[in-house]
């Protein structure tokens, strides 16, 4: 029986206190919202915004600075690289060259191009001249540049358009955390456009673009490995208009499974203008040690090669 009163007891006591305020307080967190006026766009809209870009611009060509940042938890440390001016250029469907230069003596620090089937890298400070296939991954977590593809720039720098034959493109309301310009965190409404690719082994999720609903510009774009892991993760700032067309002139590719961030920030750039074969050409040096990424390392090679020695 006291032992039913101290129940009752216990039991009036637990009901009564979130009643008399004094010993809990309860309170509502919601994250701030951006109070800019939002745009609205139908799911046609964006699609169709993303098919007029990908038709209109057909080559690039950019001066830039670039910024790079290697490391994480695999490494175990983070390691940021001086800035360097270098030099971008693109032509659809898929040809890209990317070169950098030495800071001060602007010298070339490396030089890649691709067919978007095969690349080449060209490392004069290590005489090394690399070969291998976009698609055959040799990662290697010591050197996470090494992992670096010229498909991975290409796909981040412009859009793709969406194939109505081997995609589905569907509409997604959703907000995410952003860092406004006095480094408050603030949520911000967004539209989000899916797109789901025919694939060999059935349908999967490809890629997503995510437009802000404060311009209706797309400021972020999440490319998908065949696995649904996240393969790349570009982000798109600071627009402007050139030729009638909107491009950032502030492109982040952050690449999560080998652990490297490069920062594009434009400071010339030229669109649709004529770019001949030879400028997606690069001949191997005589005398560097060439190495060939999808063969193991005995295949690699040192002194004079050529293409047909592949």
């Amino acid at each position: 029986m006291r032992f039913v009163f101290r129940y009752r007891a216990a039991f009036a006591v637990l009901v009564a206190l979130p009643l008399t305020g004094c010993l809990f307080r309860s309170r509502k967190v919601e994250p701030p919202i951006a109070t800019v006026q939002l745009e609205t766009a139908t799911q046609q809209e964006l699609i169709d915004y993303i098919n007029t870009q990908a038709a209109g611009i057909q080559s690039m060509q950019a001066t830039v600075d670039i910024d790079t940042t290697v490391g994480g938890v695999k490494k175990g440390k983070v390691t940021d690289y001086q800035e360097i001016r270098g030099y971008v250029l693109a032509r659809k469907p898929s040809m890209l060259r990317m070169i950098g230069l030495m800071p001060i003596v602007r010298n070339k620090a490396f030089d890649m191009v691709s067919d978007g089937r095969e690349f080449k890298l060209w490392i004069p400070g290590k005489n090394r001249f690399v070969e291998g296939w976009n698609d055959v991954a040799s990662p290697n977590p010591a050197q996470p540049l090494e992992n670096l593809r010229p498909q991975h720039i290409y796909d981040a720098l412009l859009l793709r358009r969406i194939d109505p034959e081997n995609e589905i493109a569907v509409l997604e309301n959703d907000t995410e955390l952003v860092t406004d310009a006095k480094s408050h965190k603030i949520s911000r409404a967004d539209y989000v456009i899916d797109v789901v690719r025919k694939g060999d082994h059935g349908w999967a999720l490809s890629r997503k673009i995510i437009f802000s609903r404060t311009d209706l510009l797309p400021h972020r774009q999440l490319l998908y490995d065949p696995q649904g892991n996240i393969a790349t993760n570009a982000l798109y700032g600071n627009y402007k208009d050139d030729s009638g067309m909107k491009f950032p002139w502030q492109i982040e590719i952050a690449r999560p499974q080998e652990e490297y961030d490069i920062t594009l920030n434009i400071v010339k750039l030229d669109l649709n203008q004529a770019l001949a074969d030879d400028k997606f050409t690069l001949e191997q040096p005589v005398g560097a040690e060439v190495v060939y990424l999808d063969k193991p390392a005995a295949q690699s090679v040192a002194g004079p090669q050529n293409d047909s020695g592949k």
